[in-house]
Parts: structure tokens; sequence; C-alpha cells
């Protein structure tokens, strides 16, 4: 039998593949708590760079939970509250990895699609992918950290509006929203997602996952003169490929960085 969830890995890329067709990937227990280890095993890689998560061959990114181990899962208290804290664990990870991570859309990209694809840096969804956040639709309440990623993503305004209405709606309203950072032709997210990655990984790898750890930081309530982004920014001259990158501009050659 298939693994629902794998990890593929050709340097500079690893791919994370939800594979459950059969039930246009909803996202079961088992694939939650699978995440977190694929991401460390991602960052462990020297030779990977990026990160990407997709839906394989299945036509959809991931049409939410599995809604039939609802009866079991959420059967107790205690066993809503491990449910819950596996599908946390597996969203830190995805938002808290080192390498920079990248969502590629199809299809039905619904609930806990969503909750996915917000914990990724960036998205790129192919014309046709549907969206739709439908925890009201349920008698439930997104989860408090979905709903940040959501809020700083599209703010107050339209994060109420999906929750309120648990409405489906198209790619083309998701990149209007910001929920979504591109927009491609139907089936080619995927193609797209790996460019953009390949143009992220031409560049200084140092630079790429500081800019990450500034941005977080930044979210988090940083300011100029914390003494974290003040480190950060200056920790930057002395790093290899700032070393490489300075002298490539001198002598007008590409630089040939090598931060791992």
């Amino acid at each position: 039998m298939s693994q629902p969830i794998r990890l593929d890995i050709a340097a500079p890329l690893a791919e994370i593949v939800l594979n459950k067709p059969e039930r246009r990937n909803a996202l079961s227990v088992e694939m939650w708590a699978a995440i977190p280890a694929l991401v460390a095993q991602a960052n462990a890689d020297p030779n990977v760079k990026l990160i990407l998560i997709h839906g394989g061959d299945a036509g959809a990114f991931a049409a939410g939970a599995d809604i039939s181990e609802f009866e079991t899962i959420y059967a107790t208290e205690e066993s809503a509250k491990a449910s819950g804290q596996r599908i946390a664990d597996a969203l830190d990870a995805i938002e808290n990895s080192a390498k920079p991570v990248i969502a590629a859309i199809e299809g039905a990209c619904v609930g806990g699609g969503v909750s996915l694809a917000m914990a990724a840096d960036l998205r790129v969804a192919g014309a046709g992918a549907k969206f739709g956040v439908t925890p009201g639709k349920l008698g439930l309440v997104y989860p408090a950290g979905d709903t940040r990623r959501l809020l700083a993503a599209i703010g107050p305004g339209a994060t109420k509006d999906i929750l309120f209405t648990g409405r489906i709606f198209a790619a083309e309203e998701a990149k209007s929203l910001g929920l979504i950072d591109r927009l491609v032709d139907a089936g080619s997210a995927l193609e797209a997602a790996r460019a953009w990655a390949s143009d992220i990984a031409a560049i200084s790898q140092w630079s790429v996952r500081a800019t990450k750890q500034m941005i977080r930081g930044l979210q988090n309530g940083w300011a100029e003169e914390t003494p974290e982004a003040q480190s950060l920014f200056l920790n930057g001259f002395s790093n290899e490929d700032f070393q490489e990158g300075y002298r490539a501009f001198l002598d007008k050659r590409p630089a040939r960085f090598t931060y791992r």
C-alpha cells in the first residue's frame, strides 16, 4: 500500500507529497503526525535548499480533514486535544522550518488544506483551484494558530468573511485577498513552484534563511533595536557567502555560494 504522505528528495528540492487521491488528499491524523519528521529530514539534508508541498497526482491539494476519523478522534475532550496538538505540531514544523517552504496548489484547498498552505512561506496556485475554510459548517472554531496565519496574510475583515460564511471561492479571489502569492495556469502550479524554488536556490542560502528569521521575528514583535535583530544583521558580514558575494561583485562574475 502506498504511503499517504511521503518525502521525495531531488536536490536542491525536497518535496512533501500528499498521496491519498482516493479521498482527494483529505488529511488524516497519520498524515499530520508524519509531517514534523519529514520537515526535519529535509532540513537535515545539506543538499536541500527548499521544501515544496503539493498534492501529487490527486487532482487536489487537500480537501480538508478526513471526516471519517471524526467519531474517533473527537470522541472525548482528551482525544480532541491530542488530535489538535498533532495538527498544531505539523503546522509549526512547516512554519518554523529553517529552509523556505512553498505550497503548490491545484484543485481543492479546503479546511486543513488552507491551514497547511498558510504555514508555508509562499503559495502558488493553478487557476481552477478552490479555497474555503469551513469549521463554521461543522459547529467548530478555527484554531488559534491557523487563525493567526490567516490574519497575518489577509487581515481581519477578509478573515472574518471567510470564517463567518465558510464559503468556497476561486483562486482569482484568493490571489486578490493575498491568500496566495502567485496565480498560474491550471495544472502548472508545481512547475511554477519548482521554477520559483530554483530562483531562490540560486542566491545565498545564508541570506534566505536569515531573512526568514528576520521576518518571523518582526512579526513576533522585534523592533530595530531588538538585540536579536541587530545580531542577525551584523552576523551577515562575517558569513562565508558575504565574503564570496562581494568578491564576485568586484570581479564581475557570478557568485559561487557555499553556505549549507
